[in-house]
């Protein structure tokens, strides 16, 4: 009886003693985890998870073979495509016409078509030079990628208005003659459009907003914004020299101005392709600001609502230029279009769609020959990463399906792209079909790595199944290796396919891993499935090129200049 009640009470306490224990564990687990995101949580077991995918995954390794690299410089106008790339907004209408090339914001569509509206009824006008009826016609073509093809003297058209005047002094430095026949078409502002918390926050310190107080602001990492990029973006360039200018007004390019972007720009987190890339990251919460123009800004309701623009540097009044020695004829057709363009019916025209704002904003910035707004675009290039190098993985589809023009066209824009690659970095190269392989490991961007690089393009043929996110999680593991070795690098993945993944593991597998890790996966894409891409690029704000167009080796190279 007495070992019976000595049994229940041992019974009683073990349970006691488990549901202790119990407790404790679940109050340890449940303190350990307290306050932190599904993603941090999950973060602690990414290493796990990601070595576990990577035993799945039948891996190889080629030995590295040297290829033939050209030491010369990257030519732009090499890698630029047909004109036709970039097709007229409004079609001349006379033998004698003039053709213009215009920025985007005021040649596209909708609230960004007011120019090709003035084009039109200029040419419906019946205006006469020298007796004779003339016309224009536009070209609707980014202002940086316009000023990469007059220099080039691949096309040149009669007449160039940009977004500003940077892109005008950068077209006459580069020795094109550039006549400036208006000094504006229709008024617009660049500026940083920042939320209303932040802003509030800031005012709260600094006491007022301007470019000065946002770069002490972004030096102090107290704000988190974006740019676009200075060799394409008309915004990005503008903000670039108003940066430079913050920090030595008198020297953009001294010790002083360089020092001081070297420490902004170590905690800027995002440099932008392109305007909808930019939107995109500041939408899924990841930027407190970025740069917009005015007009694009006043258009859209949920930036209006939310945030604060703030102007800064030159104007983007769009000036005019009539480029090259032209004849009289076409000159003066260039003069009668600006004329026609200022009446007041199509500058009423242009306030409706955003245009004109701000008219009182006067450039803070001082006149920028384009000789130093090259050099600034250089030094932009070797400083815009600080003391942070980066180590890029490029994964390439090499299928069946890639066959033919698909895998030639991913080896030509590979092999004119990586002049861009900089020297400081640390490159790798992996190939999937069905298995992986690692034809390049990560190493320095010497010539020697340049050399076997080239090699492993050259070498890639195309046969058997799509295991692309097999390709992605070899590539993050080697990331990951280099990043243990040195902690202070920069991983970027950049994958080429055409899309369409039929093997291995899914994206649903692995995307918590890239979630985790946050290593941007650029996309290019061959032939391809450009959403099933694009899903892959958005999940840490990284972005999508179609390689289906003519344009893929300008866009490719474009991508790596910003990026690497």
């Amino acid at each position: 009886m007495i070992m019976a009640r000595k049994s229940k009470t041992f019974i009683v306490l073990g349970l006691i003693a488990v549901s202790v224990f119990a407790l404790v564990y679940f109050g340890i687990s449940l303190t350990a985890n307290l306050g932190k995101s599904k993603t941090e949580i999950s973060a602690e077991d990414a290493d796990k998870r990601l070595n576990r995918i990577y035993k799945d995954i039948n891996v190889s390794s080629t030995a590295p073979v040297k290829g033939q690299i050209d030491l010369d410089p990257a030519a732009v106008g090499d890698s630029l495509p047909d004109i036709s790339k970039f097709p007229l907004s409004v079609n001349s209408t006379t033998d004698s016409y003039a053709e213009i090339f215009s920025s985007t914001e005021k040649s596209g569509t909708g609230n960004d078509g007011w120019l090709n509206e003035v084009a039109n009824d200029f040419n419906a006008a019946g205006i006469l030079v020298d007796s004779k009826p003339v016309s224009v016609s536009i070209r609707n073509i980014a202002s940086g990628t316009a000023a990469d093809y007059i220099p080039s003297g691949k096309y040149v058209p009669d007449a160039y208005t940009p977004s500003n005047e940077l892109w005008g002094e950068m077209v006459k430095a580069s020795g094109v003659s550039a006549e400036l026949v208006s000094e504006r078409l229709a008024g617009n502002v660049a500026g940083v459009v920042m939320s209303k918390q932040k802003y509030d926050q800031l005012v709260g310190k600094y006491g007022s907003i301007n470019v000065k107080t946002i770069t002490d602001a972004i030096a102090a990492n107290e704000l988190a914004m974006g740019y676009t990029d200075p060799f394409a973006s008309s915004t990005g360039l503008n903000f670039l020299v108003t940066a430079l200018g913050t920090f030595d007004s008198t020297d953009l390019l001294g010790a002083k101005a360089v020092q001081g972007f070297e420490k902004f720009q170590a905690n800027v987190p995002f440099i932008a392709s392109t305007t909808l890339q930019m939107r995109d990251a500041a939408k899924s919460g990841m930027l407190d600001a970025f740069v917009l123009e005015y007009q694009t800004y006043v258009n859209a309701a949920d930036l209006t609502s939310g945030y604060v623009f703030t102007p800064f540097g030159v104007r983007h009044d769009s000036p005019l230029y009539a480029l090259g020695d032209l004849p009289k004829e076409k000159l003066e057709i260039i003069r009668k279009f600006a004329e026609f363009a200022v009446q007041d019916k199509y500058q009423t025209a242009a306030s409706d769609r955003g245009f004109n704002g701000l008219n009182d904003y006067k450039s803070e910035l001082a006149p920028v020959d384009g000789p130093l707004l090259s050099s600034a675009q250089k030094l932009w290039k070797e400083k815009k990463d600080g003391s942070k190098p980066i180590a890029a993985v490029f994964v390439a589809d090499v299928s069946g399906s890639m066959a033919g023009e698909p895998l030639n066209r991913l080896k030509e824009s590979l092999l004119k792209g990586q002049k861009f690659l900089g020297k400081d970095n640390s490159i790798g190269f992996v190939s999937y079909s069905s298995d992986v392989t690692i034809n390049l490991p990560i190493g320095k961007y010497d010539t020697n790595q340049q050399s076997m690089f080239v090699g492993a393009i050259n070498s890639l043929q195309a046969a058997g199944g799509t295991a692309t996110f097999d390709g992605m999680v070899v590539a993050m593991k080697m990331l990951k290796e280099e990043l243990a070795l040195h902690p202070e690098m920069k991983p970027l993945i950049f994958v080429l396919s055409d899309g369409e993944t039929n093997e291995g593991h899914s994206l649903d597998e692995i995307r918590g891993l890239i979630e985790s890790y946050k290593i941007p996966v650029y996309t290019i894409g061959y032939n391809a499935n450009i959403k099933a891409l694009e899903s892959i690029s958005s999940i840490n704000e990284a972005a999508n090129i179609n390689a289906d167009t003519e344009d893929v080796v300008y866009k490719m190279g474009n991508l790596l200049n910003v990026q690497m």
